[in-house]
């Protein structure tokens, strides 16, 4: 027989036997009740199954008998007086009086802990003597304004430095009233990171407990915009959402500015919006109906010219913190210098008229090789005057600091004497256009400024004025008749350019005897198209960046030329489109093909593949047409560096190699040196292009022509590419920049 295996029947079968049971089920009735309705229990027969066992639910008898409304008030006063108790055993956690969910009361406390190894506080509260903590209202008292641990423990020694004084600067405590900098860092030291760490902290923290903004802004090169993004991303991971507009059609753009502006609150969801100076300009009206905590300028120098748009449609928002960043703050002249740190500070430099009296005319009178021995200590005092004010406001560090941390770079300027085609075409424009007569005063004409263009592309290749030549323009009347035979611009011909032979070489060389890459960087688009036909000759992979491309495109590309593993052997790049910020540490040489009239151009150029992340010797080679205006142009570019490196380097020593008469010489061939610009420096190191005597012991380099580290002939070539380049068309080689006797590598 089955029996039931419930609880109910198995204690019936406990108690007795199976007769007791039934005598017992016998005797028991349900208790009499009042009337009710029948329970789903109860079949129709009026029999029950519940439980003997169960006793009925009997009435509470502890609820109050509320006779009127205070009695019942009184007792909810009575529940609510008692304390919350936490349900642990022996829990002794503080809790006070305040209900859960509520920030409870007490001393404020720094967002990160100030005392932990590695910190980088950026401020600290004064020191309070005993009598002085019990009178401070605990509610108003300063707190540490500690750097985030994610990002401090990545921070190297010269970019923490770099964070202090920029929190320093933007919250005021360097130049009360003003809140702006300029981080004149050079190229691969971090700025991107140094101002990523000051952003967040603003955004998070602040003495007062508080955020200090609520949004930031980062105006950037369009290139630019998506680097900023990933830079965001990769420091700061998913702990804020940037708002990055790289595109998109004019409502769709607004739209997302409108929507950024009218965030508020202590948690915005996309507090920093990336944006580019052209997308900035043309919807600048959107951003100026609210107030940004912080804007940020990257490659400030676009800001050069305080006339432009972009500089007054900038300058127009609501904004006091204004960080500018620039490796390259001087490019021109003074009053350029001066229109940056107005943007950032107005009002410290004064007027630009008074800038102009004041400091510029004598500080240039007194750097011109011609100067009188007044006007020099003149031009020096106004300059210890203009750096002890700027330097509140702007920081500046050289690359050699990145000695410690990257492989070696050198750097040459290499000299290639010009073809028999380019000396005879030369020659004959100079005859024909006569430029030299229409310069007044130093000043360039257009005229003048047509027949540069026309000179440099002649250094480059004779292709590229072919079509000149063919339309028998000024200067090129009969140079057809100077051509080969059947020449053609459908094929690229090397042995007709000086600098494209020794560029064929230096390519062949490296591919064949090493897995190095190369970046070749040129002014003209024009080039790079000659460039390509050299790579399809040559059957080497490249990839090309230029104005043509779209911003999604270019991070694209560099970041596959970047990858090990990709099979692309040259990378080429306008100096004009994606000069500027570029990281190409894939490659480790770099081929400058023309010289740029700004030095900055080439230097921001130039600081493509010596940056972080690179792991093999770095070779820069600078191609220069030996005795023609390109030598002019790179000597104009050491005045404007050496006066750079007076004002933002405060170097004192910086020889006077030029007066600004030499300069005027642009349209001359010099065809019987072996530099022009060797000449005149004045090497006190070389005779007849040898080196006679070592640099001197502990001599520091930099950019200016006084510290070039070697002169050499092809004795004196420790580059084994340049060697086999020799015989080509190189005549002439400076050793620069070079940062092996800085870490002590012989």
């Amino acid at each position: 027989q089955r029996r039931s295996l419930a609880p109910s029947q198995l204690a019936k079968r406990k108690a007795g036997d199976e007769e007791e049971e039934e005598e017992e089920q016998e005797d028991w009735r349900p208790p009499t009740t009042r009337k009710r309705q029948k329970p789903a229990s109860e079949t129709e027969s009026g029999e029950c199954y519940r439980s003997p066992f169960r006793k009925p639910l009997a009435q509470l008898t502890n609820r109050p008998h509320c006779l009127d409304s205070s009695q019942h008030e009184a007792f909810i006063r009575s529940i609510l007086s008692k304390p919350f108790k936490v349900p642990i055993p022996n829990y002794k956690g503080p809790l006070g009086l305040r209900a859960l969910g509520i920030k409870r009361a007490g001393l404020r406390s720094p967002l990160h802990d100030p005392f932990e190894e590695g910190a980088l506080v950026l401020y600290e509260p004064p020191l309070l003597s005993a009598h002085d903590q019990l009178k401070i209202d605990k509610d108003k008292a300063p707190v540490h304004v500690v750097v985030d641990p994610v990002l401090s423990r990545v921070l190297r020694p010269h970019q923490r430095e770099g964070v202090k004084f920029l929190w320093d600067c933007v919250t005021s405590r360097r130049i009360p009233g003003s809140h702006g900098c300029i981080m004149a860092d050079e190229m691969g030291l971090g700025k991107t990171l140094q101002c990523i760490t000051l952003m967040w902290t603003l955004l998070r923290q602040s003495p007062d407990c508080k955020p200090e903004i609520e949004k930031a802004m980062v105006v950037s090169p369009s290139s630019l915009v998506r680097n900023w993004y990933n830079e965001v991303e990769k420091w700061l991971g998913g702990r804020i959402q940037p708002l990055a507009i790289d595109g998109g059609s004019k409502e769709e753009i607004d739209r997302k500015l409108v929507g950024f502006m009218n965030q508020r609150g202590l948690r915005v969801p996309s507090p920093i919006l990336i944006i580019s100076y052209e997308t900035f300009r043309l919807h600048a009206e959107a951003l100026q109906k609210g107030s940004v905590g912080l804007v940020i300028c990257d490659e400030g120098h676009r800001l050069k010219n305080s006339e432009n748009q972009t500089y007054q449609a900038l300058n127009s928002l609501n904004t006091p913190r204004r960080v500018l960043i620039s490796g390259t703050p001087i490019q021109n002249d003074l009053l350029e210098y001066f229109s940056l740190v107005h943007f950032v500070n107005s009002g410290i430099l004064g007027t630009a008229q008074e800038f102009k009296r004041h400091f510029e005319i004598p500080i240039l009178k007194g750097r011109d090789a011609d100067a009188s021995e007044a006007e020099r200590h003149k031009g020096e005092e106004r300059l210890k005057e203009l750096i002890s004010i700027v330097n509140r406001c702007l920081i500046r560090r050289t690359s050699d600091i990145l000695s410690k941390y990257l492989p070696v770079k050198i750097e040459q300027v290499v000299c290639c004497r010009l073809t028999p085609l380019q000396a005879e075409l030369y020659k004959n424009f100079l005859k024909q256009a006569k430029p030299v007569e229409e310069l007044k005063e130093g000043k360039i004409s257009v005229s003048s400024l047509s027949s540069i263009t026309s000179l440099k592309k002649l250094c480059n290749h004779p292709a590229l004025i072919h079509d000149k030549c063919v339309e028998e323009e000024e200067g090129f009347m009969g140079a057809l008749d100077l051509f080969p035979a059947g020449y053609s611009t459908k094929s690229v011909e090397p042995q007709l350019s000086g600098k494209m032979l020794v560029l064929d070489y230096i390519l062949a060389v490296t591919k064949s005897t090493s897995s190095d890459k190369v970046v070749l960087v040129s002014n003209y688009t024009q080039t790079l198209d000659l460039f390509e036909k050299l790579c399809r000759n040559r059957r080497y992979l490249y990839v090309r960046l230029d104005g043509t491309m779209s911003i999604k495109k270019r991070a694209k590309i560099v970041e596959r030329f970047n990858s090990p593993s990709s099979p692309e052997f040259i990378f080429m790049l306008s100096s004009k489109a994606g000069g500027c910020g570029l990281n190409l540490i894939g490659a480790n040489r770099l081929v400058m093909f023309d010289p740029d009239w700004n030095p900055a151009n080439d230097e921001q150029a130039m600081a493509r593949v010596w940056r972080d992340g690179q792991k093999k010797t770095c070779y820069i080679y600078r191609l220069l047409s030996t005795g023609t205006i390109e030598e002019k142009i790179f000597q104009r570019q050491t005045h404007k560096k050496a006066l750079s490196s007076c004002v933002v380097d405060e170097e004192q020593d910086v020889e006077r190699h030029f007066s600004l008469g030499e300069l005027k010489e642009l349209f001359t061939l010099n065809e019987t040196t072996t530099s022009d610009t060797h000449d005149k420096i004045k090497c006190r190191r070389c005779v007849n292009g040898h080196q006679v005597r070592p640099p001197p012991e502990g001599s520091d380099c930099t950019s200016d022509l006084s510290q070039w580290n070697h002169c050499a002939d092809k004795r004196g070539l420790q580059d084994s590419v340049l060697k086999a380049a020799w015989d080509a068309a190189v005549t002439f080689t400076f050793h620069h920049h070079s940062h092996e006797e800085q870490r002590g590598i012989p």
